[in-house]
C-alpha cells in the first residue's frame, strides 16, 4: 500500500516540502567573465560543458558579458567550432534549441588554436582578456578550465602561472578535473605543484557528483529540518548504505580504467564525498571553508583499515562475459585496451567506520560497480528498530525498521518508511512509504551538475569544490586497501556475472553484520 493512498495529495505535497526544502541558487548573475577551456575540442566540452553553459544562458544565469574560448590543436574556425558544439547541445542539452537561442549564445563562443607545448602561445590568453575588458569597459573574472588529460596539467599550469594575469587571486580561477592524482603520493605532488603556482583559493578541483541537485539537498534535508537532527547519530541509526551502480561497461575507456579501477574511479572521490555530507557535523555557516572543514573532519575520523585486515572490510570484483537484458556482454578482460589477465577491479565494496562521538559503531557500507543489474545511485539510512512489545504478536509480523532512502540518479526522490495500521478490525501493521519526487514537487527541469558548478566557479563560490587537504585525506582512507590489493592479486577474477549485483562476497560483507543491501526496483516510486 503506497503512502499516496493513506494521505491526501495536498498534505503529502506539504510534508514533502517540509522534508526536502531545496537550496535554491541565487538569481544574481556573476560578474563579467572570460572562460578559457583547455581541451576545447574534446569530449568533456562537447558532452557536458557547452550544453551546461547553453542551459545557463537560456535560464538567464550567465553574466551579462561572457566570452567562452575553446583552446585546442584542431584546425577549427569560429564558425566550424560553433557548428561542432551545436551537435553536442542537440544531443546532450536538457533544453532544446529553438534555432534563435543558439545563434545568440554562439556569438559568445570563439576558438583559439593553441599548443600547450609552446610557451609562446600562452600570452594569447592575456591579450584576449585585455581585448574583452576594453570592449566591455569593465574588469573581468577569468576562469581557466583544464578539461585535459591529467598528465597535461604539469605542462600547462607552470606556463599559465608565468602570466602576470594569473597572479590576481580575486579574479582568476583554475578549474581542475578529476582524477586528482593516482594515489596519495601523486595527489600530494599535484597539490604541491598547483599550490606553488597559485593561491589555494584560486584552485577549483571539480567533482561533478557534488553538483547534483539531490546531493546538495542532503545538506538541506539534514540541517533545515528539526525533524532529523535529533536522531542523526549512533543512538538511532543502525547503519548507512551508499550504492552507485552502472549498467554499462567501459565504453571505450579501457586504457584509462586499467590504471584506475572502481575504488579509485568512484569510491575515493564521489562516494567518500557523499559519506562526508551524510556524516558531517552541523556547520556554523554555509561558507566554503566551513563546509569543507567539516568534510575534512569526517575523512580524518574514518577508521584506517590495517592492511592485514582489508579482506574483512573490503571486497573487489570483476565482471565476466555473459548475457544482460537480452544482449551479449564481453567480460572485462575481453574489452578493448584491457590486459587479458587484468587484476583491475570493476566492483568495490567497503565497510567504513567514522570514529567520533556521533557515529561510533555505525557501519557505512559503500559499493560501486559496472555492468550491474540497475543504474542507480542511492543512499539508505536504516534506523534502529523501535520497541514493539506493547503490540500484539501478530501486529509485528511484518514490522520493518524505519528507513530513509535518498535516490540521486536516475530517479530523484526521497522515501521515508514507517509503520502504519492496515484497515480492519485487528491491529495489523504494515511498512509503508512516504514518497517525495523532486521532479513532481518542483516544476521545470532541474539543472545538471556542471551547470551548478560552472556557475559557482564564475561567482567564486568554492563550497562544492575539493580543497587540497580534502583530496589527500580521501586518498589516505583508501591507500591501505589499494596496497593490500596490490600485494595480493585476486585469484577468482572474473567473479560476477553481467546484470547481477556484484560478487557474492559483497553480500557476505554486509550479511555477516546481520544486514542486507537495499535494492529498490526502478518503478518503485510509482
Amino acid at each position: 500500500m503506497g503512502y499516496d493512498k493513506l494521505v491526501p495529495t495536498r498534505i503529502q505535497a506539504y510534508l514533502a516540502l517540509l522534508l526536502f526544502l531545496p537550496m535554491l541558487p541565487s538569481t544574481k548573475r556573476p560578474p563579467a567573465t572570460v572562460l578559457f577551456i583547455f581541451g576545447g575540442s574534446g569530449d568533456l566540452n562537447f558532452r557536458k560543458l557547452t550544453p551546461a553553459l547553453f542551459n545557463l544562458f537560456i535560464d538567464g544565469y550567465l553574466p551579462e558579458h561572457v566570452a567562452v574560448v575553446g583552446l585546442g590543436r584542431s584546425p577549427y574556425t569560429d564558425a566550424s567550432y560553433r557548428e561542432r558544439l551545436l551537435e553536442g547541445v542537440q544531443q546532450f542539452s536538457r533544453r532544446p534549441d529553438d534555432g534563435e537561442q543558439w545563434k545568440t549564445f554562439a556569438q559568445s563562443i570563439s576558438y583559439l588554436k593553441f599548443d600547450v607545448g609552446k610557451e609562446s602561445d600562452f600570452p594569447k590568453i592575456a591579450k584576449l582578456v585585455s581585448a574583452r575588458e576594453k570592449e566591455w569597459g569593465t574588469e573581468v573574472n577569468v576562469l581557466i578550465y583544464l578539461a585535459v588529460a591529467p598528465q597535461l596539467v604539469p605542462d600547462i599550469a607552470p606556463r599559465l602561472a608565468k602570466l602576470p594575469l594569473c597572479g590576481d587571486r580575486k579574479r582568476v580561477r583554475i578549474v581542475v578535473e578529476k582524477p586528482f592524482g593516482h594515489d596519495l603520493q601523486s595527489a600530494r605532488e599535484l597539490n604541491e605543484l598547483l599550490g606553488g603556482l597559485f593561491a589555494e583559493e584560486q584552485i577549483y578541483r571539480i567533482d561533478h557528483y557534488l553538483g547534483k541537485e539531490t546531493v546538495q539537498n542532503i545538506l538541506a534535508l539534514r540541517f533545515a529540518n528539526a525533524l532529523f537532527d535529533p536522531v542523526w547519530n549512533r543512538h538511532y541509526i543502525e547503519h548507512v548504505q551508499i550504492t552507485a551502480a552502472e549498467t554499462v561497461g567501459l565504453e571505450g575507456r579501457g586504457g584509462y580504467y586499467e590504471g584506475s579501477g572502481a575504488l579509485r574511479d568512484m569510491v575515493q572521490n564521489h562516494l567518500l564525498q557523499l559519506l562526508c555530507i551524510l556524516a558531517m557535523e552541523p556547520p556554523v555557516s554555509f561558507g566554503a571553508d566551513e563546509i569543507r572543514n567539516k568534510k575534512v573532519d569526517v575523512l580524518n575520523a574514518i577508521r584506517r583499515i590495517p592492511r592485514e585486515d582489508v579482506r574483512d572490510f573490503a571486497v573487489r570484483g570483476q565482471y565476466s562475459e555473459g548475457w544482460m537484458k537480452g544482449k551479449e556482454m564481453p567480460g572485462y578482460r575481453q574489452e578493448e585496451g584491457v590486459d587479458p589477465e587484468s587484476a583491475t577491479e570493476t566492483f568495490a565494496a567497503v565497510k567504513f567506520f567514522v570514529d567520533n562521538w556521533r557515529w561510533e559503531g555505525v557501519p557505512f557500507y559503500v559499493r560501486s560497480g559496472k555492468v550491474l543489474h540497475e543504474k542507480t545511485t542511492v543512499v539508505t539510512v536504516r534506523f534502529k528498530p523501535a520497541p514493539h512489545y506493547s503490540f500484539p504478536e501478530e501486529a509485528a509480523e511484518t514490522w520493518r525498521p524505519n528507513r530513509l532512502t535518498i535516490r540521486i540518479q536516475p530517479e530523484m526522490d526521497i522515501r521515508l518508511r514507517f509503520q502504519a495500521k492496515r484497515p480492519g478490525q485487528s491491529m495489523t501493521l504494515n511498512p509503508v512509504d512516504m514518497v517525495f519526487s523532486y521532479q513532481e514537487a518542483f516544476d521545470g527541469q532541474q539543472p545538471e551538475a556542471y551547470e551548478t558548478l560552472l556557475l559557482d566557479a564564475m561567482a567564486g563560490n568554492a563550497t562544492q569544490f575539493m580543497r587540497a587537504d580534502q583530496v589527500e585525506a580521501a586518498w589516505r582512507v583508501i591507500t591501505p586497501i589499494l596496497e593490500a590489493w596490490a600485494a595480493r592479486p585476486p585469484v577468482d577474477f572474473p567473479n560476477y556475472a553481467p546484470g547481477s549485483w556484484g560478487p557474492e562476497d559483497a553480500e557476505a560483507l554486509i550479511a555477516q553484520d546481520g544486514h542486507h543491501w537495499v535494492t529498490l526496483p526502478p518503478d518503485s516510486r510509482k
